[in-house]
This record gives C-alpha cells, structure tokens and sequence, in this order.
C-alpha cells in the first residue's frame, strides 16, 4: 500500500480508501452491506494497508456510521476515520446545515454511532448558503479545541466556495481545512479545472469519491451504456455524458486487454497518476476490494496515459490552458506558491 500526506497535516493515509456508502440499507439501493458482510470487508481492507475510511453521518440515516463504528471495533486506532456533517439526517427542521447548532449536535450523534471519542476528519457535507462561514468555522475550531475533531475539510464545494471558507478561517485565526472532497474519474473531470489547481496551491489533500463514476467505469456496463448492474440503473449518479463514457469504456477496455488487468483497475490506476492523495472506493463484495487493491501494482505507461487523457478534456480546462503564457510571461515570473 502507498501512503500520502493529509494535506499540510504529518497524518499519511492510503492512497485508497473505504468508503462506506454501501454499508446499511438505503440509499435507494445502493447501500446493501449487512454488518457480517461489513466486519468481513473492514478486516480485509486492514490487511491490504488501507487505513482511511469514509463516511457521513445522512447515509443510510446514520447506519452507514452504526455498521463502520462496529466493524472497527478494537481497531480504531489503527485508522484514519473520516465523516461528514451538514447534510439533512432527518425531517427536523434544524437537523442538517452547517449551523453551530446543527454541526456539533450532528458531530456528537456521529461519536455516538461510530463508538469513539475522536473524529479524525469531520468534513462539511455540503455549502449552506443560509449561514454565515464565520458562524460555521467557530464551530469547528470549538470541536477541535474540546479533542472531538482532529482536523476539518470539506466535501462537495465548489472551488470558489473554498476560497472564501478558507480565508475566513485564516483572517478570524481557526483551524483551517486540511482537505477536500470531490468527485473525479475518466468521465467526470470538472475538478481539474479549478479544485485541483486549488488544492495544490492551498496544500489541500485532495480525496476522490466516486473515483470509477458510480460503478460506469468498473466494465458493468453493455456497449452504449445500457446498465446491466442494479446500482447505476436505479441511481444514474454522477451522471455520465452517453458519448463521452462509451469512448472511455472502449478505450479502459483495450488498455486493460493489453496488460492482463480489468477496466476498472486501469481507471483507478489512471487517477492514482493524477495530484490527488486517495480514492474512495465503495464494495459490497470483497471480490470487488481486491480488484481494487490490483490497481496499485498496474503502472500505466506514458502512452496509455496520454491516450486516457486525451479522451474528455472539460471544456473549462481547454479555456484555462489558453491563458498558461501570461503565467509562463517571464516578465510576471512564475506563479507564487
């Protein structure tokens, strides 16, 4: 197993990780681990070196977090445990945004559930644009100063929210985040507009959701996209544009008959050569946990690397690259870092 640094943290963690959304029952589907199936994953996942696991406190209504906190019973310490807080949990009108209230009544059902005194990672779950971010990051820096939060990050925020959240942080003098989350693959590579150059600039560790796009890339899918696996058919999230995934598919495909390895280890080992520091990888199955973990050992090489790159260049990044001579211009210098 590789391990990268948190962000400007010493933590290091695997550069993959578990996340928990198929733990539980919901979902609309997708959350179908029972608790044996659950203990059988987690000690596997142990095993293979990972030791970053994610989930949020709004899966499953909680149990998502009830499941892990069992699962890693007698083993807390030996991972990084990462969760959210903001997303609705329930119909209480008070119970979901990224209030002081709402944050640390959310933080300590969280404790609860996952059976520990420590979060190592509470990331927001999402913006709230109802709450002023000073209000939010006292309430943060409070659960890191009472030892309930280790650090912060955020999840799901656009780039320019992060911006701003950031310098809050630093101009009232809180603990400031130490990571995002978003979602990235082959098919979905809006983060490489303006979250990657971010992070990169604000050393924020990068964490990957959804790293083989719900499932597309993992080679479940028949040619053209028609689903032929539960997951996807009843949930279509990300979603995927239907030309651009079926490029991808044939091309993860023909890459992955070329080195005895599977379309979704390719897509997998694709992202792991980008600047992100984990990917979140949900399983049901533990067939699917080794899969996965096969990715580390796939070393891509340049060429197939260009020919992945090359397949959907977001829009967005094309306009960003046309403006790289004014920060190559030797008369500005390079940019500050």
């Amino acid at each position: 197993m590789e391990y990268r640094p948190l962000g400007p943290t010493g933590v290091r963690v695997s550069a993959l990780g578990l996340g928990a959304l198929t733990f539980g029952r919901g979902m609309s589907g997708i959350a179908k681990v029972d608790q044996p199936t659950a203990d059988r994953i987690v000690g596997r996942a142990l095993e293979a070196g990972i030791n970053l696991f994610d989930t949020s406190d709004a899966w499953s209504a909680g149990e998502s977090e009830e499941i892990l906190g069992r699962a890693l019973a007698g083993r807390r310490d030996e991972v990084v445990l990462a969760t959210r807080v903001g997303a609705r949990r329930s119909s209480g009108v008070n119970d979901r945004g990224l209030t002081a209230l709402s944050i640390v009544r959310g933080c300590e059902a969280s404790l609860r559930r996952l059976r520990t005194e420590s979060i190592d990672l509470l990331q927001l779950a999402e913006p709230d644009p109802h709450t002023p971010f000073e209000e939010t990051a006292r309430a943060l820096d409070d659960l890191v100063r009472r030892g309930l939060v280790r650090y912060v990050g955020f999840a799901n925020f656009p780039a320019w929210e992060v911006g701003l959240a950031l310098g809050v942080q630093r101009a009232i003098g809180v603990r400031a985040c130490v990571a995002l989350q978003t979602y990235y693959s082959l098919v979905g590579r809006d983060a490489e507009s303006d979250l990657l150059p971010l992070a990169a600039r604000t050393d924020l560790a990068v964490l990957v959701s959804s790293p083989l796009a719900g499932g597309y890339l993992s080679g479940k899918y028949a040619d053209g996209g028609a689903a032929i696996d539960d997951r996807r058919s009843m949930v279509p999230y990300p979603e995927v544009d239907e030309a651009a995934g079926a490029a991808a598919v044939v091309a993860l495909r023909q890459v992955a008959g070329d080195r005895d390895a599977t379309p979704a280890q390719v897509a997998l080992a694709w992202l792991l050569r980008k600047p992100v520091t984990s990917l979140l990888v949900g399983v049901s199955q533990l067939r699917q946990l080794s899969e996965n973990n096969g990715a580390l050992e796939l070393h891509l090489t340049a060429e197939q690397v260009r020919t992945l790159d090359a397949l959907a260049v977001p829009r967005s990044r094309v306009e960003a690259d046309d403006w790289r001579h004014v920060l190559d211009d030797p008369l500005l210098g390079p940019p500050r870092t």
